[in-house]
């Protein structure tokens, strides 16, 4: 089945390579670019704008590698906090080390790590030991009194004088971070300022996926960056230096226009001129010029705003937001004119619920249309039913054959119960795939469902109760979009 897109990834690689290069010879050959969202895994942009790869921000520097070196920046306090990546299940300072792999894995060189914002922090030198013992060089960045408005301390040698100087050897530098508030722009900054004392000429600008500055203000796609970051409270707006100073309508977030002024006078500063009008000026993103089916992508940026409010809610039952972030999306959904049961999984998880008694359900709709149903049963979680009843229809295996042998499962069910202590005897998504995978050496029915695996990728599906985070992990490892209610499947106040 050939999968209709809404965004041309090919003429954004080439389009996005040729604008960074071109800053780059602006700047007379060294810049540092910022770069917003996620750089490795993008998976946002790519629910987003449909055809967009997840890596293809990685494919379009693979183009520039030889020019290109990527530095990443972890703020100490979400070392110390253990920040996590809700999408992925791990900690900011473990992204790191998977970003490291990553980008080396596909030929692209990591300079170096620097820790931001550091104030003394045992984990964060913990962390940079860590580093430093797999060879990777370690840069400290300091809190500076008063940041970012007082500026006559912050462009001095007491301010980002006091910072590490980063050793950089190439023409792009690459500043990531495995999310918000890192610190990237203090570091871009900085670095301009050891670079001008050095006599360096160095620029920088600004790679930000979202919100889309040549889209109108409440496109659905700008709207589903707002519902994205309703945690941290980012607000989509119109650039008033852009249109005060060409005249034209362009669209930027609260947290650039506003310290856009203060940008301003740190670039005089350090160089003497600042090089942009506005903050706009500041980008060099080119995804509003390649989406090619905008009403395709509406319907997907919708779908992802119904995303973000189920994962915003449980994120509030678990008690990493505040209900501010659930009313934002709540908002931003009237706006939309949508509601939960555009998620057509939803209804039908709730609906198979009831039927069994308000037992947990999950739902799994298939890329071509079709909705599959999974149930708790003394075997198997609603989750691992769920995925090998899809792999039966997808396979065109009759319901009534068993995938898995039941006396194959009894003895898993003893191990994890009798031995290994765990209160829940039902197989969990990962164990059941992996008694599928046994069962497909002796099976033909097992071997088929297992082919069926990769077919799942881009599903939707969505859980009446808060899954087990092992759960949640098979689901995104493989592919699918999963959503849940936020309810836990008991009362107790510890759930793993």
């Amino acid at each position: 089945m050939v999968t209709e897109i809404g965004f041309d990834n090919n003429k954004y690689i080439k389009l996005q390579s040729e604008q960074i290069g071109k800053r780059i010879d602006d700047f007379g050959g060294k810049l540092y670019l910022e770069f917003g969202g996620k750089l490795f895994d993008d998976n946002h942009a790519a629910r987003v704008l449909t055809g967009f790869a997840p890596d293809s921000k990685l494919q379009m520097l693979q183009k520039l590698s030889g020019d290109c070196e990527i530095v990443i920046v972890i703020n100490a306090e979400d070392i110390e906090n253990n920040r996590m990546r809700s999408y992925i299940g791990i900690t900011y300072d473990t992204d790191v080390l998977r970003l490291i792999d990553s980008f080396q894995e596909i030929g692209l060189f990591v300079g170096s790590v620097v820790i931001s914002q550091y104030r003394g922090q045992s984990s964060a030198m913990l962390f940079k030991s860590r580093l430093e013992t797999q060879g990777i060089k370690v840069f400290m960045h300091y809190i500076i009194p008063g940041y970012p408005y007082n500026v006559a301390l912050i462009v001095s040698d007491e301010g980002y004088g006091k910072n590490d100087y980063i050793e950089t050897t190439r023409p792009l530098v690459v500043i990531t971070a495995p999310g918000s508030g890192s610190g990237k722009m203090a570091t871009c900054l900085s670095q301009l300022y050891h670079e001008n004392k050095r006599g360096v000429k160095a620029g920088y600008a600004k790679f930000e996926t979202f919100p889309i500055w040549n889209l109108p203000l409440k496109h659905p796609v700008n709207l589903a960056y707002e519902a994205a970051t309703a945690d941290i409270n980012d607000v989509n707006m119109i650039d008033p230096y852009h249109l005060d100073a060409y005249g034209e309508t362009a669209v930027n977030y609260n947290r650039d226009v506003e310290i856009f002024p203060v940008l301003n006078v740190i670039f005089e500063n350090i160089t003497g001129i600042s090089p942009y009008k506005s903050p706009t000026d500041m980008g060099v993103n080119m995804a509003g010029y390649c989406i090619c089916n905008n009403e395709l992508v509406c319907k997907a940026a919708y779908d992802e705003i119904i995303r973000r409010y189920f994962l915003t809610m449980c994120d509030l039952k678990r008690g990493r937001v505040t209900s501010g972030a659930v009313s934002k999306i709540e908002l931003l959904m009237k706006q939309s004119n949508i509601s939960v049961d555009d998620r057509k999984v939803v209804p039908a998880a709730i609906k198979r619920s009831m039927e069994t008694g308000d037992q947990p359900a999950v739902a799994i709709e298939l890329l071509d249309g079709r909705i599959i149903t999974g149930k708790n049963s003394e075997l198997l979680g609603a989750a691992s039913a769920a995925l090998l009843n899809a792999t039966k229809a997808l396979g065109n295996i009759d319901k009534s054959i068993h995938l898995i042998a039941p006396e194959a499962i009894e003895p898993i069910q003893k191990l994890k119960v009798g031995i290994l202590g765990n209160k829940n005897p039902r197989l969990h998504s990962d164990e059941a795939l992996i008694a599928l995978s046994i069962s497909a050496s002796e099976n033909e029915y097992s071997k088929l469902a297992t082919r069926q695996l990769e077919k799942l990728r881009g599903c939707e599906a969505h859980s009446t109760v808060i899954l087990a985070q092992v759960d949640e992990d098979t689901y995104r490892k493989l592919g699918i979009n999963l959503t849940c209610e936020p309810h836990y499947n008991t009362n107790k106040l510890f759930h793993k």
